[in-house]
């Protein structure tokens, strides 16, 4: 493996690449976000006509006129000075710190410092901190949900690629913003900052055309065919006024443009934009509550017009957190919460999830693939210590999990019996064990049953082993010990309250 960077050619590349951060987009300042608030062409007509009134003496209809427009300004910049910090604090894919080689010396540096050409180090657990190409791999296993929206562990291996494939096919590259969750590896850092993935991603939506909503084009159009109305009507009345007054003079002109403003004033909805802001502002308001920043006031209307929402499922409409929901063993489905670890079959079976499992759960902070996690989880669940019984159970030897064998499995020290547990595909462990023909297929009409209900299954076996170490040769002739189906359950109820407001929800993982 490379010894990485010398300290002086990390220097020399930090100064021409800069920083490994994702540039903020230029923040408007609160008093230009307030003076935006005018722009809407109904105030500009009430601004000319209060100017007019104070020109003309009319001190009340100017104050009358201000204290409406400034009150709309100063509703409408809280709501988007609030809307732009609640943004600002979602900004947290960053990794703080990586494990880099430096001088040939493994150091942990802040993430902001890697730069292009150090070689980084990576372990489950960790977060990916730059974009880069493997130099080392063993059994590496990286979530990438965060760009691809799967929310499937990718397999990765150092072997080359000719052609251009999507992201998701780029087997030998990690990228910034994912996680570790099987194996260990190495990897070069090809791209850094705004100029990896998920940089990319950053620089569009800060370039991002900003379109106008629905409300808002129907208020500037209604703003303006009222406003040339409204002034042609004055304008006629203004002259009216004009012929009918017996001689035309300063006295006879001002009384006419006076009365003439006065209908403008009158006749120009001057609440209708704080009217408009404060239905929206309650809006917005009840929308934080349930966990929905809007960034434009006017979004609140045009979500409110919306019939279809085709939604990514893992992670948006589910928590994307596996948690196992029902179990199977002695022919009998059970559900999670009904298990009871006295019973011995139900006991094994847990206790193979844990041992042919490389996933930790600990103080709520989860490594490793969440599948496996799920099963940790659901051992602490059932008042059972995963560390005692790894610790109990010692591992001897492995065959780390395959996506071509669909299968895992560990040998392990039961009280000076060696033990070999499998895990895997259900279709797969089938032809492996000595299950009778009767008893496979009530097998495979319970895993039926179990997807129908939308979980995934498990399937789990074991056998007595006399070797010291595992081969791929050695996973047959098992003895079947029951099925765990998983499920990743639904964020707060999504589609209920998307379906209450009368949504037609289309969601495809």
């Amino acid at each position: 493996m490379s010894r990485g960077l010398s300290s002086d050619t990390a220097a020399k590349c930090q100064e021409k690449y800069g920083k490994n951060a994702i540039a903020e987009g230029k923040k408007k300042p609160t008093l230009l976000i307030f003076l935006e608030q005018f722009k809407d062409f109904l105030v500009i007509i009430l601004i000319i006509a209060a100017l007019i009134s104070a020109f003309t003496g009319d001190l009340e209809s100017f104050l009358v006129i201000i204290a409406v427009i400034t009150m709309n300004a100063i509703l409408g910049t809280v709501q988007t000075v609030k809307a732009e910090k609640s943004l600002s604090n979602l900004k947290k894919l960053s990794s703080p710190t990586a494990k880099v080689l430096r001088d040939g010396q493994t150091a942990i540096l802040p993430a902001e410092e890697i730069t292009v050409g150090d070689v980084v180090l990576l372990e489950a657990g960790d977060q990916i901190p730059a974009d880069g190409r493997l130099i080392d791999c063993a059994s590496l296993q990286t979530n990438e949900s965060a760009l691809t929206g799967e929310s499937t562990n990718v397999e990765k291996s150092m072997d080359a690629i000719s052609q251009e494939v999507p992201l998701a096919d780029r087997k030998n590259m990690v990228y910034s913003g994912g996680f570790v969750t099987y194996g260990r590896g190495a990897f070069v850092v090809t791209e850094i900052g705004m100029q990896t993935e998920v940089g990319k991603i950053a620089s569009l939506i800060q370039n991002a055309e900003a379109r106008k909503t629905p409300l808002q084009k129907t208020l500037d159009q209604f703003g303006k065919r009222l406003s040339m109305a409204i002034l042609i009507i004055c304008a006629l009345v203004f002259v009216l006024s004009l012929v009918r007054s017996d001689a035309v003079n300063f006295d006879s002109v001002m009384s006419s443009l006076m009365f003439a403003i006065a209908l403008a004033v009158a006749a120009i909805p001057e609440a209708l934009s704080s009217i408009v802001t404060i239905v929206l502002s309650f809006g917005t308001q009840k929308m934080s509550r349930e966990n929905a920043i809007m960034r434009k006031l006017q979004a609140v209307e045009g979500l409110g017009s919306v019939s279809v929402i085709c939604s990514d499922k893992t992670g948006t409409l589910t928590q994307n957190k596996m948690t196992v929901r029902k179990i199977v063993v002695q022919d009998h489905i059970i559900a999670a919460d009904d298990v009871s670890p006295e019973n011995p079959e139900e006991q094994e079976l847990i206790l193979a999830s844990v041992l042919c499992n490389d996933a930790t759960y600990q103080d709520g902070t989860e490594i490793g693939d969440p599948t496996e996690t799920a099963l940790v989880r659901f051992a602490q669940t059932c008042g059972l210590s995963d560390a005692q019984m790894r610790e109990s159970h010692a591992r001897i030897s492995e065959i780390p999990f395959d996506s071509d064998r669909k299968l895992m499995s560990t040998l392990n020290e039961c009280g000076g019996v060696r033990k070999m547990y499998t895990k895997g595909a259900t279709d797969v462990l089938l032809d492996r064990m000595t299950c009778s023909e009767a008893e496979k297929q009530e097998i495979v009409e319970q895993v039926e049953e179990l997807s129908e209900q939308g979980l995934r299954v498990l399937c789990f076996a074991a056998k007595e082993f006399s070797g010291e170490a595992l081969d791929i040769s050695d996973e047959n002739d098992l003895t079947y010990l029951g099925l765990i189906a998983e499920m990743d359950p639904p964020g707060r109820n999504p589609s209920r309250r998307l379906l209450s407001a009368g949504l037609r929800v289309s969601s495809r993982s």
